[in-house]
């Protein structure tokens, strides 16, 4: 691990940070009461994030983005995890792998979603496969020269604001010595499209305001133009342009931690009981001291990740420790700090209790920590042929 913050690298996390206190956090309580970003508001944190120049930051400048590395951009999503997921969403972060988008379809998709234009989501998890991506039950089969979309996906994040859906399906079986193996892929499908219905999810207790979504596929007639990728080839469009996505999980978590550890501190060190500071007793101080050294180890592990990929090294196990390490971390400094508070850590009145239920995800979505865990003892055994 050879990475330093340069200073630009400084200046792009304290823009981001200045950015979500002034434009986010405002707005947060109105979201949590009510369940809904307005669309005013909406409108405004998208428009004001493309005066800044951050919106679409996760791109090349060759197609409009901002061009950050995967540090830089590990920086900005650190940041945005300080805020409202319901409100940052807005910031515009389009799914890279629109980068896979050939002809017609960067005109149609990919440089609108890259200028604000269009909004994006990704659609794979259905209510019988969750991780296991080769469960999925949603198909398409060709007719007529077209393809027919049929089944249900659901727990769509920001489909509900989304302008069209980057579908995953399966398109045929190969039969192998372990048994049937699905072929997978990807299609982009415009809201609106006759067969496809948006509807609202489930309610969560986890970021409200930000809504998962399902959608519903009824002889969803698609021509050839909509497969992103090839035919067949899902997997090797996910591999090319998803592999860092659970590196936004874990940068997430340690933004969120951080705004939950200073919440922690400033109270240990005003709140009095016995005549003195409640930081000044060992069973709080030594709280403050492992939070703290959780985030911080957090921290670091998420961007070495991200400097591996900047360097073009692998880091599919290095990935998947800084998400289960994150993620449950923040689990531990949520808790910590509703421990420091006593009772009112856990009333409304406080942001916590909403922290608290919202860290509950980040061990699920994303790859579950199991999953995780599957990937590093994979990653650590195979060398070995074990």
């Amino acid at each position: 691990m050879q990475f330093g913050i340069k200073d630009h690298q400084e200046l792009i996390a304290s823009t981001v940070r200045s950015f979500v206190e002034n434009e986010i956090i405002p707005h947060e309580e109105s979201v949590e009461a009510t369940g809904e970003v307005p669309p005013e508001v909406a409108a405004g944190i998208r428009q004001k994030t493309i005066d800044l120049g951050f919106y679409a930051c996760n791109f090349p400048e060759e197609v409009g983005g901002a061009g950050l590395n995967h540090l830089e951009f590990a920086l900005v999503e650190r940041e945005l995890g300080r805020g409202s997921m319901a409100l940052t969403h807005f910031f515009g972060r389009p799914q890279n792998i629109l980068m896979a988008c050939t002809g017609d379809q960067r005109e149609k998709y990919l440089l609108p979603a890259v200028r604000g234009e269009r909004m994006d989501a990704l659609a794979m998890t259905e209510p019988g496969a969750g991780s296991d991506i080769r469960g999925m039950l949603s198909t398409a089969v060709r007719k007529d020269g077209d393809w027919i979309l049929n089944g249900t996906k659901h727990f769509i994040s920001g489909a509900d604001h989304a302008d069209f859906i980057i579908v995953f399906v399966a398109t045929g079986v190969d039969e192998t010595p372990r048994g049937a193996k699905k072929r997978i892929t990807a299609f982009l499908v415009d809201r609106g499209t006759p067969g496809f219905t948006i509807r609202d999810g489930y309610e969560s207790v986890s970021h409200r305001g930000y809504k998962n979504m399902i959608l519903e596929f009824d002889d969803c007639r698609l021509p050839d133009n909509q497969v992103l990728g090839e035919v067949d080839g899902g997997f090797a469009v996910m591999n090319t342009w998803l592999y860092a996505t659970r590196i936004t999980v874990a940068a997430n978590c340690v933004g969120r931690a951080r705004r939950v550890f200073d919440l922690a501190l400033g109270h240990a060190s005003e709140r009095e009981q016995f005549g003195q500071k409640i930081g000044k007793f060992q069973g709080v101080g030594f709280q403050l001291a492992d939070m703290i050294t959780q985030i911080d180890a957090a921290d670091y592990l998420t961007l070495a990740c991200a400097d591996r990929l900047d360097q073009g090294l692998q880091a599919s196990r290095e990935i998947a420790s800084a998400k289960l390490f994150a993620s449950e971390m923040l689990a531990m400094v949520t808790d910590a700090a509703i421990q420091i508070h006593g009772g009112m850590g856990l009333m409304s009145d406080y942001p916590l209790e909403r922290f608290w239920r919202d860290a509950r995800v980040e061990r699920i979505w994303d790859g579950t920590s199991e999953i995780q865990r599957h990937i590093i003892s994979r990653e650590l055994l195979r060398p070995l042929g074990a």
